[in-house]
């Protein structure tokens, strides 16, 4: 491997997609790396999934900016990629008086920011909207243009779109050094070297250590895992807005918000930790979701709990998006410090990256760009003729594979096949639902299991969940004869 790139991304996470996404539209040899074995398996495959209105951050800041211009671009990007995103509204609830001034500090906030139609709801108002709100509410911020969306659909069809516009992706495959040369950047990998002209870090949690290869400005990143809880889709409608509690200086607090597929989410934690690729699920970050949901939703039916997760979120200790030139190494740019409200942001970041970028290279556009990307066909979400027309000619997609969220076969297959398909049990999960539901996959794995195996040619033992040594089966009890 020793080939020549206009730019090189490093991270296929939902920023570096989105910078690929945008860059696509010029006319550049382009290559992603990413060191796991998919788009999507970092910070961005665990996080709130939320699209946040933008009255948290400091006015003037990049977060801020970021976040209003990513929140207006969504409803198109959406639309552009065939993704589920539904404007359903967020609430910050007060729940002590003396503490009443912050949430008029927010909204003042807010409107600095430019976040339109907010409005500072009475306690009768917010119960009205919410009867499952806490009975200490006081008060309650709204702010309607908030909403909620599929991370890991947004981060997979970034990637698609940018991949049928010619960028290259490359998995399994971390940089391990970057150098700067005459004329660009050397670019080493396991599997050898690579030569750039400009190179985006959008390596999450890992950029400040690309960054700190090439620059004698330092940076510093402190991995914040957060643990989440998820409730089965059968609360549905428990709650019709985001909830937040008053924020910290520490994030969002402990949210409790809808799902765009019909669960019930709440989360997460914020606790610093030094690993920066592992995040395990303590029953002490649990008992936190718990206790700290609590505080703001009443009667939360706990007892449909299917599952709890954790992630990791990138801060900078300057606590601010750096989106920039590196001034002491002219070429290399750095997109680091991602946290919330990095998924709200991230066709904004694409957007002001990709310019950066282009300007700097003199990239010209192309001429027949595609903006769209089509998602799995849901035979289920079908008009039912269209259904019995599709499984007709396609028995697969009448064949269930996953009872839980009733997945097809033909989904699946639709998966694996479909530009930058999935090569595992969490690569399928992710892009069709399938052992996202009440028996998380204890019925499905082995079914979805034998399709990747006879698509793909990966054999039985080698399936991996999610890349990397996390293989299904440890050996066969008898040998075949």
């Amino acid at each position: 491997m020793n080939q020549h790139y206009d730019i090189i991304i490093i991270g296929a996470g939902v920023s570096g997609c989105a910078i690929a996404r945008e860059l696509s539209k010029y006319d550049a040899k382009i290559l992603v790396f990413e060191k796991d074995e998919d788009v999507c398996c970092g910070t961005s495959k665990a996080n709130s999934a939320i699209i946040h209105a933008g009255y948290d951050a400091k006015p003037g800041s990049l977060k801020a900016k970021m976040n209003i211009r990513g929140n207006e671009l969504m409803t198109k990007l959406a639309e552009e990629l065939d993704i589920p995103f539904k404007r359903i509204g967020s609430l910050v609830v007060c729940t002590d008086e003396a503490l009443r001034e912050g949430i008029e500090e927010l909204y003042n906030r807010g409107i600095a920011n430019g976040v339109p139609d907010m409005k500072i709801l009475s306690c009768e108002e917010v119960m009205q909207m919410e009867p499952n709100i806490s009975d200490d509410v006081v008060c309650a911020l709204y702010a309607p243009t908030a909403g909620i969306i599929c991370p890991f659909r947004l981060n997979i069809a970034l990637a698609e779109c940018a991949n049928q516009n010619d960028v290259e992706f490359k998995f399994n495959t971390p940089v391990t050094k970057v150098t700067q040369i005459e004329n660009g950047f050397l670019i080493e990998t396991p599997e050898g070297e690579l030569y750039s002209n400009a190179v985006i870090n959008a390596a999450g949690c890992h950029a400040d250590e690309i960054h700190n290869q090439v620059s004698a400005n330092k940076l510093h990143i402190t991995p914040r895992k957060g643990d989440y809880m998820l409730l089965d889709r059968s609360c549905e409608g428990f709650i019709g807005h985001i909830i937040f509690p008053q924020p910290t200086s520490m994030g969002k607090g402990i949210l409790v918000t809808p799902t765009v597929n019909g669960n019930t989410l709440i989360g997460p934690t914020a606790i610093d930790t030094d690993n920066k690729d592992e995040a395990p699920l303590t029953s002490e970050g649990l008992e936190k979701v718990v206790l700290g949901s609590a505080k703001n939703v009443k009667n939360l039916p706990l007892k449909q709990v299917i599952t709890g997760f954790s992630g990791l979120r990138a801060h900078e200790d300057g606590g601010e998006f750096i989106l920039e030139e590196v001034k002491d190494c002219p070429g290399f740019f750095d997109c680091a410090g991602i946290e919330s409200p990095g998924l709200t942001a991230c066709p904004a970041i694409g957007e002001y990256m990709a310019k950066l970028v282009a300007d700097k290279l003199s990239l010209s556009k192309k001429q027949d760009w595609n903006a769209i990307c089509h998602d799995v066909i849901k035979p289920f979400e079908l008009p039912e003729q269209e259904r019995d027309q599709l499984i007709k000619e396609h028995p697969e997609y009448g064949r269930v594979i996953c009872r839980c969220e009733t997945i097809t076969e033909g989904e699946i297959l639709d998966a694996i096949r479909r530009t930058l398909g999935a090569r595992s049990l969490d690569g399928v999960k992710r892009r069709t639902r399938a052992g996202m539901g009440r028996c998380q996959g204890g019925f499905c794995s082995p079914r979805v299991m034998e399709i990747i195996g006879r698509e793909t040619g990966i054999s039985f033992e080698e399936i991996t969940k999610n890349g990397g040594d996390s293989k299904i089966l440890l050996g066969r009890t008898k040998d075949e004869s």
